[in-house]
């Protein structure tokens, strides 16, 4: 069990968290792009806390941001707030990637297989 942080690692972390931030950045969901942007906000805030931490040689708070900074990310690709489909740098595959459209709580929007499924039971 790994007790320290290392540059290597962290230096690793740095840079799939900045690729992934640079793919999120140009793939917002237009329809929902206010709650894109606070998102991406937030994302962008922990990262630069994290490169503030790491000039500092803070490296255990500068990968506390960036997990923070990337669990931010994996979470707007999952309600795909970021239309994104790459499972290397998000927690998200092409199946999850595919949208839906419905209507939910009066209002055109993407759904989840879980609600697809809802509606198919409903119907039958």
């Amino acid at each position: 069990m790994e007790k320290e942080i290392y540059l290597e690692k962290l230096e690793k972390y740095f840079s799939v968290t900045k690729e992934a931030l640079e793919k999120a950045s140009v793939a917002l969901d237009e329809r929902r792009m206010a709650d894109a942007k606070d998102f991406f906000n937030m994302i962008q805030c922990y990262y630069n806390d994290a490169k503030h931490f790491f000039n500092k040689g803070d490296y255990v708070n500068a990968f506390a941001a960036l997990n923070y900074a990337h669990g931010w990310l994996d979470a707007g690709a999952r309600i795909r707030l970021f239309k994104v489909d790459d499972s290397r740098l998000f927690t998200v595959d092409k199946e999850h990637a595919i949208e839906k459209d419905c209507c939910c709580s009066g209002c055109h929007e993407s759904c989840s297989d879980g609600h697809v499924d809802d509606f198919k039971i409903q119907k039958d």
